[in-house]
């Protein structure tokens, strides 16, 4: 019929949309070519640690930039909005659940129409020709609680008239053929697993998956509600747990902000996202997996250099971000990602991507007016050398909306600088405008470290480590150029110590 004909044309209009901005993000992603090796290292799932039933594992370098946001909002929700559960009694099934609502509350981020999940058709469909419209779909989500059993299941959807799968479109984006097909492979995978043949089926599916057909064989479900991802996830967990997993997730994240959006975001273009040689991500999907917008610099809000404006971090984040990069001076981290609202924070290294982690929620409770009145007084001591300038005494006082008339900074730098050196210290201003200094971060805390590559931890076995932290009373800071880990702290609490447990210190890289 006309009707049917028209659905049938915005469906294929839909479908070559869609293409395009698959075509798109692949172009964004990984420039004009993929080295081979790079997009194996990211050919991976999403899997837990033997040893840590909460630690996902990574199995080479390069994906870090999806694994690690993703592993830091599961913590989140396990230590903020799981209250009664530790580690050690975490199911199997527990950890998926926290895996499909960490990624569910990175998608929330993200979204600026609708949730558009991309998964893999199965190698037949691929062989004939099929659009983006051959794959698990929003009904799709539903159908696990509708039928019970897998051979129910896969009946089911053999048995759907043709004409209503060709009308399920883009936004229903599956076949009967691929969804059981899928559903058949996934219960074979699990029963290699349990007589020790996961390896070799993963890894020959791997080889199969070049660059040229995973882009082949890529297919988008698109969903109104978050709850329907979730169920989603929950009945198609191997779509997050085969070998393409994690770069599923990530050509998820980047559909559902919208190419155009991560565009206006990114500023410049010129280089992909991932780097097409060593295949890290950039901060700007760091900062997209993180807080739901790509933007390049991890500073607060936008700085105008040489005209331009250079776009950073506009709130308060859920995750925080802290770096070695700032101590080297190659960047300067902003109030926001230094103090989320959890205490858990990713920490970048010259090469990869780690988690820290805390139970102690004082550690991100609001700022006293003198911690506020410490972390201006360093925003001008630009060396870290607890003293500034005097002529910026005034800038200082302004920052922190106290007495700022030229009359008053005269006397006060006179006070301060009672010998003309022409330099203020961080003690003297702080006995002198807030004498009667409280502290909002405990003395002593411990502290959690997550490393996903088994090779960066003991014994080769993904756990976390922990470590007791003390606030050190001293200005000075100590630096310890051999202790990555502790100058990465330092960058955010500049006068702490830590003792990791079994006297070694967790590694970044």
């Amino acid at each position: 019929s006309a009707a049917a004909a028209g659905t049938s044309t915005s469906n294929r209009q839909q479908q070559l949309l869609l293409e395009g901005e698959l075509r798109d993000i692949r172009q964004l992603l990984w420039g004009p070519s993929i080295r081979p090796e790079v997009f194996r290292r990211w050919s991976q799932g999403f899997d837990f640690s033997q040893h840590e039933p909460s630690a996902l594992v990574q199995h080479d370098g390069g994906p870090c930039c999806v694994i690690a946001p993703v592993q830091a909002y599961l913590l989140k929700i396990l230590l903020m909005e799981t209250p009664g559960h530790s580690f050690s009694d975490l199911t199997p099934d527990k950890c998926k659940t926290l895996l499909i609502q960490a990624i569910c509350q990175i998608l929330m981020k993200c979204k600026s129409s609708k949730y558009r999940i991309v998964s893999l058709r199965a190698n037949r469909q691929a062989a004939a020709g099929s659009g983006v419209g051959g794959c698990p779909s929003s009904s799709a989500a539903a159908l696990p609680e509708e039928i019970d059993g897998d051979a129910e299941m896969v009946d089911a959807l053999e048995n759907v008239p043709s004409h209503e799968q060709l009308e399920l479109g883009v936004d229903a984006a599956m076949t009967a053929t691929a969804a059981a097909s899928d559903l058949v492979n996934q219960n074979t995978m699990e029963e290699g697993a349990a007589s020790g043949a996961t390896a070799e089926a993963l890894e020959g599916a791997a080889d199969q998956l070049n660059p040229e057909t995973f882009h082949e064989r890529l297919c988008v479900s698109e969903l109104e509600q978050i709850d329907d991802v979730e169920k989603y996830y929950a009945g198609n967990f191997h779509v997050l747990a085969d070998e393409c997993g994690v770069l599923l997730l990530l050509y998820t994240v980047l559909l559902t902000k919208g190419v155009d959006n991560v565009l206006s975001e990114v500023s410049d273009t010129s280089e992909p996202l991932i780097h097409g040689t060593y295949g890290y991500g950039s901060q700007a999907l760091i900062n997209l997996m993180l807080t739901g917008r790509a933007v390049p610099y991890v500073w607060d809000n936008e700085q105008d250099v040489g005209g331009l404006k250079l776009k950073g971090i506009t709130q308060q984040s859920d995750i925080g971000f802290i770096t070695l990069m700032e101590q080297m001076q190659y960047c300067t981290v902003g109030f926001f990602y230094k103090n989320p609202k959890n205490p858990v924070w990713v920490m970048g290294s010259e090469t990869h991507l780690t988690v820290l982690f805390s139970n102690e929620r004082r550690l991100v409770s609001p700022e006293t007016p003198s911690e506020v009145a410490r972390r201006v007084f360093r925003q001008f001591d630009t060396e870290g050398s607890n003293f500034i300038p005097s002529p910026l005494l005034q800038d200082v006082l302004c920052a922190l909306d106290l007495v700022s008339e030229p009359e008053y900074v005269d006397l006060m730098r006179k006070k301060l600088d009672p010998e003309s050196l022409g330099i203020i210290l961080l003690n003297d201003f702080m006995n002198e405008f807030f004498p009667t200094e409280k502290k909002s971060v405990p003395d002593t805390f411990d502290l959690l470290h997550y490393n996903g590559i088994p090779n960066s931890n003991c014994d080769n076995r993904v756990r976390y480590n922990k470590g007791h932290a003390i606030q050190l009373e001293s200005d000075v800071r100590m630096c310890n150029p051999s202790d990555p880990m502790l100058t990465c702290l330092q960058t955010k609490w500049p006068n702490i110590e830590v003792n990791w447990n079994d006297s070694r210190t967790p590694s970044l890289n």
